[in-house]
């Protein structure tokens, strides 16, 4: 039995020495061969031990191809995916920028809607400020001691101040509902903003 071992001992320090001559890169698979044949003949046990080694190598062998199988086909699905999704992003812009088309007849209406109101009540501001300015000076100058009036003429200028206090109420007014007009247009075309 010992003498068994011994022999052993030599035929694993022959593959050793083998092993260690051919390098990193292992055995050619001839010689692979040969040393396990040179294995077996001096201990027959190991030729299990070499079978479940092949069989190990084969199942591990197997495993990478199904990892590289599987990889090529998750690969293949992502790029099919990405080619998908760079589809529909372009149909979304596409889609998007028809929809913002379809409201821009809308919004070019209110915005020239905004923009002759806007006018118009600068037109009527201007307005409002002259008649101030009228209504001002006719004041004052009813209300001067040292000019002489007549009474007729202090009821005529009276009459005329209380006219155009009259216009300029009215036109408050106007000025009122015009702004109310010009916020109420902003807001329109804030809402239909997209």
């Amino acid at each position: 039995m010992a003498d068994g071992r011994v022999r052993a001992a030599r035929v694993a320090g022959r593959i050793l020495l083998a092993l260690l001559a051919a390098g990193p890169g292992g055995c050619a698979p001839a010689d692979r061969d040969q040393l396990a044949r040179e294995v077996v003949a001096a201990d027959p046990a190991f030729a299990s031990v070499l079978d479940k080694h092949r069989e190990l190598a084969n199942r591990m062998e197997t495993y990478r191809q199904e990892l590289a199988l599987k990889r090529k086909t998750v690969e293949d699905t992502i790029a099919l995916l990405r080619k998908d999704l760079a589809a529909a992003a372009a149909s979304v812009r596409s889609k998007t920028l028809e929809a913002k088309n379809r409201l821009q007849p809308e919004r070019e209406r209110l915005a020239l809607s905004l923009s002759l109101a806007a006018e118009e009540l600068r037109a009527k501001r201007a307005q409002r400020a002259s008649l101030g300015r009228s209504i001002a000076q006719l004041g004052k100058s009813l209300g001067q001691q040292d000019v002489v009036l007549t009474p007729q003429e202090r009821s005529r200028q009276q009459a005329q101040l209380d006219e155009m206090a009259r216009d300029a109420a009215r036109l408050d007014q106007e000025l009122a509902a015009m702004r109310e007009h010009v916020r109420l247009l902003k807001l329109k075309l804030l809402l239909i903003k997209l």
